[in-house]
């Protein structure tokens, strides 16, 4: 098949405003969905708020590394995202940025990234390796397995364990349920967001959980979301958690069944809200830990 994409003529702007567009600065619904579960594992790590040094750190580490990952998706995608409506104008397609600059950026936001983390511990450390990996290896993972969002939830839980490190030093069994859960998570509205580009997908070959659920996709990320609220409600058993923190259980229960409702007929707009819903579904479980520390 050629894959080479379809000439676009790119809008005029200065390089810097196209650096932060394949940056996706623009569409922050990335940095927020790694954000919440950075911030759930930050609280749970400190039994409380954590320290302010680490909010820090791990806030501008999140910004950096979701850029990372645009910037590395779209060299990754360049020869295919001319031939989806939704992609074809991004600046690795029109040339308002080359794929030498692209390659540079993702090195320049994944040392700056590493920098912050080496104001942690060694063992926060030697975990970021492990996450830079997992963000550089996702978007080649489209090519090789149908399954590629497993590999996302495995890079955007990356940060529970990270959290808990840089907090607590070490790395407690109980960690990995809350891994367990974001990775399920993002699975599930990540399938959502690949329904919205699952017939420019099937023409240009690229894999995704979406075309390999085909008829049985709802019912799948519906099991995906129980199993994480699952995950969630064993979370708040480990961590000796109360009624604030099972309440916010409820509401983002609330708002899965509200995604179910969007996605019930394939629509692509609709699939796409959905998506974004999962932002209320990390704010509401983050209010939920902090009142559960705050008010006991």
């Amino acid at each position: 098949m050629n894959t080479s994409s379809p000439k676009v003529s790119p809008q005029p702007m200065p390089k810097w405003r196209a650096y932060l567009q394949l940056m996706r600065l623009h569409r922050p619904i990335g940095i927020y969905l790694v954000l919440w579960p950075t911030l759930w594992s930050l609280w749970l790590a400190a039994g409380g708020v954590p320290r302010w040094d680490l909010l820090v750190i791990f806030t501008v580490g999140v910004v950096l590394m979701r850029s990372a990952g645009c910037v590395i998706n779209d060299y990754a995608d360049r020869k295919v995202d001319g031939h989806v409506e939704r992609t074809r104008s991004r600046p690795l397609v029109t040339g308002l940025v080359s794929p030498v600059e692209a390659a540079a950026l993702f090195a320049v936001l994944s040392l700056a990234s590493f920098l912050l983390v080496l104001q942690t511990n060694d063992l926060t450390v030697y975990l970021s390796v492990g996450g830079i990996a997992l963000a550089f290896c996702y978007p080649f993972m489209k090519r090789y397995t149908q399954l590629p969002q497993v590999v996302l939830g495995a890079a955007f839980a990356w940060s529970v364990p990270m959290a808990f490190a840089a907090q607590t030093g070490e790395l407690s069994s109980h960690i990995w349920l809350l891994y367990t859960a974001v990775l399920l998570w993002t699975v599930a509205y990540d399938t959502f967001y690949a329904m919205v580009d699952r017939d420019d997908d099937l023409k240009i070959g690229v894999k995704s959980s979406a075309i390999l659920f085909g008829e049985q996709d709802k019912a799948i990320t519906a099991c995906l979301q129980m199993m994480t609220l699952i995950a969630l409600l064993m979370v708040g058993t480990k961590f000796e958690l109360g009624t604030f923190y099972y309440l916010s259980l409820a509401a983002a229960a609330g708002l899965m069944i509200y995604q179910q409702l969007l996605i019930r007929e394939r629509q692509r707009d609709a699939c796409f809200k959905a998506f974004l819903n999962n932002n209320w579904v990390g704010i509401v479980i983050f209010v939920g830990i902090v009142c559960d520390y705050q008010f006991r």
